[in-house]
């Protein structure tokens, strides 16, 4: 039942308010329980589980951190009340599942107010264990000798009564019984008169040559290997550390009708070290690494760094190595989970059942769901909002509107400041500049040059972390917010300067980046982009950057910052960012809409004239594209002759544009001069496919897409993948299906619209002559091309449709294809190319009104080699329609 919440009761005098100190569910942290219980039971009884085997990785530790306040404690008190109702579990929380068996629970509070230390850790687990009724002998034998020695005259019973914490566990009934019984036994073993109550000298000296002896009566006792050695360590504080191991082999070897899974719940853990002095915790994971059978579940407001490999020394075992599913990124169960970011549902509930008047929710849905959107899932900040609500309404007489509510809160910050040193809080401020951030970035954003102040942030719980992001940390939201908006909390808030010093100092870290890693390099435009249009820097290093960004054809998309009429003119950033934003969409929008973006960026003219040629060579590409030939041929002339970075790129697509209208040998003059730089492998197959000569087309396309491989370019190697699948389609079938094959392949990492479509207008090649259905997917791919604005694809299926027809034998449908050619792709001498082959591999005559190409050969002989290709491609496809 919930119990009032005296905080919000005493913030108002109206007596019909009811406030309650609401716990939400926290349904998925209790499904993460009962994961971890079922994975861990399934792991040890499978076959080959060995409790005594000290080299495997450890999966038996769930932790649950966040912010102080949260509910940490509450979690798990209410985890160790579930649990230890047994197969009577009620509540809200579902019941374990029945194959799991009986679990027994104890819940240690670390804090150290609490008076808890390493031994009564020790005690509280053997008490725990005392519940599941059987005896646990090698740990009661080196545990009566550890209490001889270091606690001589009291005896254990005496000691336990004594201290509140450990005489209120149910074990506390058994334990002293269940000792006597083990030890009775082992004095039996061994042939000592009554109990073994001295367990030093020559009783010790028995029991120790008996178990090394393996003699037959205490044959059992020596299977566990490392007693023996415990028994004659000194019996002091880290001989009791290893006892541990003693008692996960006694529970191992419960008889299976009284087996049970121990959970010890470890609470506050933050207080067992302190970041610097770690001895307590390497005791204590000590004892974590020695009974793996045992699920540990851990809360504390720090995550648990036990994963962390630089704590070799510090701790016994430190590495992902030993705690895979601790470290970041682990998926299952046990791992370490964040607590305090509450689901939606979680929210609405809180906010519903906090507040009541007349057993109905005060605040009604409208200001629940703003609330519920602004808070992130924070707890924090729905209590705050409460009191708020509350104020309000004592003020008002009445509840508030919904939109009193679309703040942030400057508590939010003074929480999150007030447990770090003023290193850290300024590393705070400097990385909410930044949606992603290093250790290294922090530090150098900060302008420190050390990086503990960093770490100690990126251990906090408001700091996500993702090991698969270019930079594996990020601030929760809505503390990110609050930082920036509302830094006016604390008694070192900074000025407008020195928020400008600090944006400055992000800005150059990033640029000092390595962006050799795409991701980063994507990651680095975005932030940068973003902090020299809000702080007005200069683009320095994100010029260079920005061609790095357009080298390959991957188009990740940069969002660019927003600009209304009312924000003043467009900074230099933005120009630069929407033309990022442009060139990526392109892949995914009509060329047209790509084009006008373009057209408006260089009508700003802020951009600096040595990055004005980046979206004037992409618009001339658009225009390319479009079919709009003179406009094309002017932006490439105009970036060409400029001699920048896209020049050569430029010139390649002059070379393009005249292939288009026919010109090969001028294409091929040019091309002689582009190199590997310019592609010129890839042009050259462009030439070598239309003249006929399929086998050497192939080869160059091989050879530019193997170049770029080498170079790590994707883009680039898919780009030629599909050129040089669509060229093998003309001439071998099956390896056609390969290459096609592959290039899907390579696209699958890459977004590049043209070489999408022009790979299946390669399997559309493939399948001339044989397909019956091809004129329906030749239809499918020309619309797709139309959509995109991509009118060379729209010409490649017109012409596969015309060399199917020719293949078939089916006349009427051969005079079809060659219009649909001529009216929707052939303007004037644009592609009348392709129209010209369609009579060149007929042995046909073209019709005197269309255009004829010059060739890199004379005409007779590309009609010899289309003639060859289309009776080569004839009589296949005779064979394969008999086939089938």
């Amino acid at each position: 039942m919930s119990r009032s919440d005296l905080r919000a009761l005493f913030r108002s005098n109206d007596h019909e308010v009811k406030a309650v100190d609401y716990f939400a569910d926290r349904l998925g942290e209790w499904e993460s329980v009962a994961r971890s219980l079922s994975n861990l039971v399934s792991a040890t009884r499978a076959r080959g589980f060995d409790v005594q085997d000290l080299e495997s990785p450890r999966r038996n530790v769930l932790t649950f951190y966040g912010v102080g306040g949260i509910g940490k404690s509450t979690l798990s008190r209410r985890v160790a009340e579930h649990l230890g109702q047994g197969l009577s579990q009620e509540g809200h929380w579902p019941q374990l599942d029945a194959g799991i068996g009986p679990v027994v629970p104890v819940r240690i509070d670390l804090a150290r107010d609490s008076g808890a230390d390493f031994e009564s850790l020790v005690l509280a687990i053997r008490l725990a264990a005392a519940e599941i009724g059987g005896p646990m002998p090698t740990f009661d034998l080196a545990l009566q000798r550890y209490w001889e020695h270091n606690h001589p005259g009291e005896t254990l019973d005496d000691y336990v009564l004594r201290r509140t914490r450990l005489s209120g566990l149910p074990g506390a009934r058994n334990l002293s019984g269940q000792m006597q019984s083990a030890l009775t036994d082992v004095a039996q073993a061994v042939a000592l008169p009554g109990t073994v109550g001295n367990v030093v000298g020559q009783g010790l000296r028995i029991v120790v040559r008996a178990l090394r002896e393996r003699q037959q009566r205490v044959r059992a006792l020596a299977e566990c290997r490392r007693f023996a050695d415990l028994l004659e360590a000194t019996p002091d504080q880290d001989a009791l550390s290893y006892y541990p191991h003693l008692l996960a082999w006694d529970l191992a070897n419960v008889p299976a009708r009284h087996r049970a899974t121990l959970v010890v719940l470890l609470d506050t853990f933050e207080d067992v070290g302190d970041r610097i002095h770690r001895d307590l915790e390497r005791l204590v994971q000590r004892v974590v690494w020695l009974m793996p059978g045992t699920l540990f579940v851990i809360t504390g407001r720090n995550r648990l760094q036990w994963d962390d490999q630089r704590l070799e020394g510090q701790l016994d075992w430190a590495g992902e190595e030993f705690w895979p599913q601790l470290a970041g990124g682990a998926a299952r169960e046990p791992r370490q989970h964040t607590v305090g970011y509450l689901s939606a549902g979680d929210c609405e509930t809180y906010l519903s059942q906090r507040l009541t008047r007349d057993g109905r929710p005060m605040m009604d849905d409208a200001t629940r769901r703003l609330i519920t959107a602004n808070s992130h899932g924070l707890p924090l900040y729905l209590d705050l909002a409460v009191m708020r609500f509350l104020d309000l309404y004592r003020r008002r007489g009445r509840a508030p509107a919904a939109n009193e509510f679309n703040l942030d809160f400057p508590a939010l910050v003074a929480r999150t400041f007030r447990d770090l040193s003023p290193e850290t809080r300024r590393v705070l401020r400097s990385v909410s500049l930044l949606e992603t951030f290093s250790v290294p970035l922090a530090s150098a954003a900060a302008g420190l040059d050390h990086d503990a102040p960093a770490q100690d942030l990126v251990d906090r719980p408001f700091v996500d972390q993702d090991l698969d992001a270019p930079w594996p940390y990020r601030l929760h939201s809505l503390i990110r917010d609050a930082v920036r908006e509302m830094d006016s909390t604390s008694d070192d808030r900074w000025t407008s300067a020195d928020w400008q010093r600090a944006a400055r100092r992000a800005f150059e870290a990033l640029g000092r980046e390595d962006f050799s890693h795409r991701g980063r390099l994507v990651s680095a435009l975005r932030q940068g982009l973003a902090l020299a249009h809000e702080f007005d820097l200069p683009l320095g290093w994100l010029e260079d950057a920005a061609f790095r960004y357009v080298d390959d054809f991957v188009w990740e998309p940069i969002e660019p910052p927003a600009h209304s009429p009312g924000d003043g003119p467009v900074t230099p950033a933005q120009a630069l960012a929407t033309t990022l934003a442009a060139i990526a969409q392109r892949q995914r929008h009509h060329r047209g809409r790509t084009a006008q973006q373009l057209r408006e960026v260089l009508s700003t003219g802020v951009l600096p004239e040595t990055l004005e040629e980046l979206p004037r060579y992409f618009l001339a590409e658009c225009d390319r594209d479009l079919g709009t030939f003179q406009l094309s041929l002017e932006g490439m002339r105009q970036v060409a002759d400029g001699g920048g970075r896209l020049s050569t790129t430029a010139r390649r697509g002059l070379i393009h544009l005249a292939r288009r209208i026919g010109d090969f040998p001028q294409a091929w003059e040019a091309s002689t001069h582009l190199g590997v730089e310019g592609r010129q492998d890839r042009v050259m197959g462009d030439l070598y496919w239309s003249q006929g000569s399929i086998a050497l087309a192939c080869a160059s396309y091989a050879a530019a897409r193997d170049q770029a491989l080498a170079a790590g370019q994707t883009g680039e190697a898919a780009l030629s993948q599909a050129c040089l699948a669509f060229a093998a389609a003309f001439q071998d079938r099956p390896r056609a299906a390969e290459q096609i094959a592959r290039a899907e392949e390579l696209l699958a990492h890459v977004t590049i619209r043209w070489a999408e479509v022009q790979t299946r207008i390669a399997s559309l090649a493939r399948d001339a002559g044989i397909a019956d259905d091809l004129p329906e997917r030749a239809e499918v791919v020309a619309a797709e091309a139309r959509e995109a604005g991509l009118t060379s694809s729209l010409s490649y299926v017109r012409f596969v449709e015309c060399l199917h027809a020719y293949l078939t034998g089916d006349v009427d449908a051969l005079t079809s294809a060659r219009i649909r050619l001529t009216r929707e792709c052939v303007n004037g001498v644009e592609f009348a190319y392709l129209a010209e082959l369609t009579y060149l591999m007929a042995d046909a005559e073209p019709p005197a009104e269309l255009p004829r190409a010059t060739w890199l050969d004379i005409t007779d002989r590309v009609r010899a080699r289309w003639v060859a290709l289309s009776e080569d491609r004839r009589r296949e496809s005779v064979t394969a329609r008999q086939g089938a």
